[in-house]
C-alpha cells in the first residue's frame, strides 16, 4: 500500500502494479480497492494500474464536509502519482465519478472506460426519487447503518429479498456497514442522472478524448438504456454489449476488452 495526499489534505490509500501508461480503476458504492484484487494483475502486464479507496473508506482518511469536488481532486492527486497524466475505468456510480473527473480534468485524462453507470433515463425502471435520497442520508445521519446499506441495496440497487437475506447473513455484510457512511457521497455522484430524464446525461457531451462505454447482456434493460444514451451523448464514444455478464462483469470477459481499447 501507498498513499498520496489530497488537495485538502486528505490522505488517500492506494495500491500500484505494473508498468506502461498509467490507468485508474474507480470503484463504486460500498466497494474499496480490494475489491480490484483479481483484476489488477490481469492489467499489470499492460498497464501501470492503480486500485485506491475512495475516501471514507479502507485506508483512506475523510475530510467534512464531503463535496464531489473533493473526489475528483483525489483522482487529480493519483493522476500527479502517475505522471500527470492517467486512463480511468470506472464501474457502476464509479463510472459515474470517472465522468465527472474527464469533465473536470480534460487535459489530464487521456481515455475513459466505463461499465454500467447506473442512470435510469426512461421508465424501464422506476426513479429514484429525493425522498429515496433524503430517507437514505437520515438512516446514515441517525447511525443506522446495517438499515442504511439494506435499504440502498433493497430499494436503490433493487435487490431481490433473498438474495438481500443472504447477504446481511454472510460475512461480507459487516465490511459493507463499514462503508455506510459514504452512500451519501455516491448519491451525490450520481445527481440527478436516476431521474429518468434523459436530460441528466446532456452535460457529458463536453467529455472529448475516446470513451467506451460497456454494459452486460444479462444485466437489467434500464442499463442498457443508460449506457446506449451515454454512448449517444458523448462525441468520441462507442458502446459495447458484454454477452452474458451482470453488474459485476468477469475478469476474463472485461480485461480483453480493456487491454484493447486502452492500447488501440
Amino acid at each position: 500500500m501507498r498513499t498520496t495526499r489530497s488537495n485538502d489534505g486528505t490522505t488517500i490509500a492506494f495500491d500500484q502494479a505494473g508498468t506502461g501508461p498509467a490507468l485508474i480503476l474507480i470503484g463504486g458504492a460500498l466497494s474499496n480497492r480490494a475489491a480490484a484484487v483479481t483484476l489488477m494483475p490481469r492489467l499489470a502486464s499492460h498497464f501501470t494500474v492503480f486500485a485506491f479507496d475512495r475516501r471514507g473508506r479502507g485506508d483512506s482518511g475523510d475530510t467534512s464536509p464531503y463535496a464531489v469536488e473533493r473526489e475528483i481532486e483525489d483522482i487529480a492527486a493519483l493522476i500527479s502519482e502517475a505522471g500527470g497524466s492517467a486512463s480511468l475505468f470506472g464501474h457502476s456510480s464509479g463510472a459515474v465519478l470517472a465522468l465527472e473527473a474527464a469533465r473536470q480534468l480534460p487535459s489530464q485524462i487521456t481515455k475513459l472506460a466505463l461499465y454500467e453507470p447506473p442512470f435510469i433515463i426512461d421508465d424501464s425502471r422506476p426513479p429514484l426519487s429525493a425522498a429515496f435520497h433524503a430517507r437514505l442520508t437520515d438512516l446514515v445521519a441517525s447511525g443506522q447503518r446495517s438499515e442504511a446499506v439494506e435499504y440502498f441495496l433493497g430499494e436503490g440497487v433493487q435487490v431481490p429479498a433473498e438474495m438481500l437475506a443472504q447477504m446481511k447473513a454472510s460475512p461480507m455484510w459487516p465490511e459493507l456497514v463499514t462503508a455506510a457512511h459514504t452512500l451519501p457521497y455516491d448519491v451525490a455522484v450520481m445527481g440527478d442522472t436516476e431521474s429518468g430524464n434523459p436530460e441528466a446525461l446532456a452535460k457529458f457531451a463536453a467529455i472529448a478524448v475516446p470513451t467506451l462505454v460497456m454494459d452486460g447482456g444479462a444485466s437489467p434493460v434500464f442499463m442498457h438504456r443508460g449506457a446506449e444514451a451515454l454512448a449517444s451523448v458523448i462525441p468520441h464514444a462507442r458502446h459495447q454489449r458484454l454477452a452474458g455478464q451482470q453488474h459485476g462483469p468477469a475478469d476474463a470477459v472485461l480485461v480483453p476488452v480493456l487491454v484493447e481499447f486502452f492500447t488501440a
